[in-house]
C-alpha cells in the first residue's frame, strides 16, 4: 500500500527555498499522483519546487467544495494499487482549514500511512509573532457573514480569550478585511488586545499588535491582503 504526503504549499509569493524543506522537493519528484483543490494551481507550484518534473506524466485528483461527500474515498483508489500519493494544498498546509482532511480522516479509518511534511502555517506563524498565550489558543475559521451574527460572535471570542486565557484565532475573505477590523473595533473593549498578520513569509509581511482602543487611532487597509486575526485579553 502506498503512503498519502502532506505537502505544504507557499502562503504567497514566497521565495521557495525560504519556506520549503529540500526534503519536500525530494518527495514530491518522486510522486505521480496529486490530490488538489485546483489542477493549474498545482501544476503552477510543482513547477516551482523543481522545473524538472514533467508534469504531463503526473495525475491530478481535485478536491474542492465542489467534490460530492461519497466520491471523496476513491480520490485514494492509487494507494490501494500500490502508488504513494501526495495533497497539495492551495496555501499554506493541508488538511488545516482545508478540504485535505476529509481524505486525511478516510486514510486514518483506512491504515494509511499519513506523513505530513514540514511547511508554513499562518496559523502557527501569527501566534508566535502576536506575543499571545501559545500554551491555549484556538483556530476558529471564518466568523459568520451576517453582520449581526458575526458581532455576537466576536463577543464570544473575547469572552472566552478573558476567561479560559486562550488566544483566538480567525481568518476572513481577504475582500472583507476592512469590515472585520471596523466590526472588532466597535465591538470589542477598548483594551483587549488584537493582532493583524498579513502576508505571511512574503516580501510585503506585516505583523502588529496592539490594543483595540489603539487600533481604532489607525487608518487601517488590509483590503485583499491574506490577513490573519488573533485576540487576546
Amino acid at each position: 500500500m502506498g503512503i498519502l504526503y502532506l505537502i505544504p504549499n507557499t502562503l504567497g509569493q514566497s521565495d521557495i527555498d525560504s519556506v520549503l524543506p529540500a526534503y519536500n522537493i525530494s518527495v514530491a519528484k518522486n510522486l505521480r499522483h496529486f490530490i488538489v483543490e485546483n489542477v493549474r494551481s498545482a501544476r503552477r507550484f510543482l513547477k516551482m519546487l523543481d522545473r524538472d518534473i514533467v508534469i504531463d506524466d503526473l495525475s491530478f485528483y481535485e478536491l474542492n467544495r465542489h467534490t460530492p461527500p461519497d466520491r471523496i474515498a476513491e480520490l485514494l483508489l492509487p494507494i490501494y494499487e500500490g502508488h504513494s500519493m501526495g495533497i497539495i494544498s492551495e496555501a499554506g498546509c493541508p488538511a488545516i482549514a482545508d478540504p485535505g482532511a476529509d481524505v486525511v480522516a478516510i486514510a486514518q479509518r483506512k491504515n494509511i500511512r499519513v506523513v505530513p511534511l514540514v511547511g508554513a502555517s499562518s496559523i502557527i506563524l501569527s501566534l508566535m509573532a502576536s506575543g499571545f498565550n501559545g500554551q491555549s489558543f484556538a483556530f476558529v475559521g471564518y466568523l459568520p457573514i451576517d453582520k449581526k451574527a458575526r458581532i455576537q460572535r466576536l463577543k464570544q471570542l473575547e469572552s472566552r480569550a478573558s476567561s479560559e486565557r486562550q488566544t483566538q484565532i480567525f481568518i476572513e475573505t481577504p475582500y472583507r478585511n476592512n469590515q472585520l477590523v471596523q466590526d472588532m473595533v466597535a465591538t470589542l473593549k477598548p483594551d483587549t488586545l488584537l493582532c493583524i498578520a498579513s502576508e505571511l513569509t512574503t516580501d510585503t509581511e506585516s505583523v502588529k499588535t496592539l490594543p483595540i482602543a489603539e487600533w481604532a487611532k489607525q487608518q487601517i487597509d488590509i483590503n485583499k491582503r491574506n490577513t490573519i486575526f488573533l485576540i487576546y485579553r
